[in-house]
């Protein structure tokens, strides 16, 4: 008498897991080695360095200057409630704003590809702070002479003449920087990619817990 035939205990067979597609190979950003880096802020520096020459010249040229005046005792100012010194010292730091936005939008263009870098800021606050100092220094030698007394000499009595051009706010050398470290951080978040998770990772999860089950 033979047996009835019964099914195996054992289960379904499980046939062949089904092939799931390869995804494409992730993005993977250039690097830079550290020489690259360091030359990408050398390059900031010096750029920086350059660009406050033309911001010390425009500085010289848009600035208001504070009108004097002689007799035979004294040297006056010609508007005591002027505010041609305040007026030079914002006009300083809107233009080194401006310079400051522009060489931090270039930085993010030149180092877009690895997504910023220690260097990048430190060439950009010191080259920010470099460039402020030149342009300081160039607005105030192409400005009208700092010995007021000579000044006063050698025009005729009672015929205006000015000051020389200072920076009597030098907070106002951290303008530069600062722009330039917004600009380069706005830039960053705005179109700066972010990682995504690998579908991979979630195909092989699932494979194993089929496998388990």
């Amino acid at each position: 008498m033979t047996a009835p035939n019964t099914e195996s205990n054992s289960g379904p067979a499980s046939g062949p897991d089904p092939e799931l597609p390869e995804p494409p190979p992730p993005r993977r950003p250039r690097r830079y080695d550290l020489r690259t880096e360091l030359l990408i802020g050398a390059s900031l520096v010096a750029g920086s360095a350059v660009l406050g020459l033309l911001m010390g010249l425009l500085w010289h040229l848009v600035a208001p200057k504070v009108p004097l005046y002689a007799d035979t005792s004294a040297i006056y100012l010609l508007d005591p409630e002027g505010e041609q010194a305040i007026s030079s010292d914002m006009y300083f730091a809107m233009i080194g704003a401006g310079f400051g936005l522009l060489v931090g939008a270039l930085a993010y263009w030149r180092s877009r590809a690895r997504e910023g870098g220690l260097t990048v800021v430190v060439g950009l606050v010191l080259g920010g702070l470099l460039g402020g100092w030149i342009a300081m220094k160039l607005g105030v030698a192409l400005g009208p002479s700092s010995n007021i007394v000579a000044t006063a000499k050698a025009v005729p009595l009672g015929r205006t003449f000015y000051a020389p051009l200072t920076l009597t706010a030098k907070g106002m050398l951290l303008a530069w920087p600062a722009a330039a470290l917004i600009a380069l951080t706005v830039l960053t978040s705005l179109f700066t990619p972010k990682p995504t998770p690998s579908p991979v990772e979630w195909g092989n999860q699932l494979k194993d817990r089929s496998d388990t089950l």
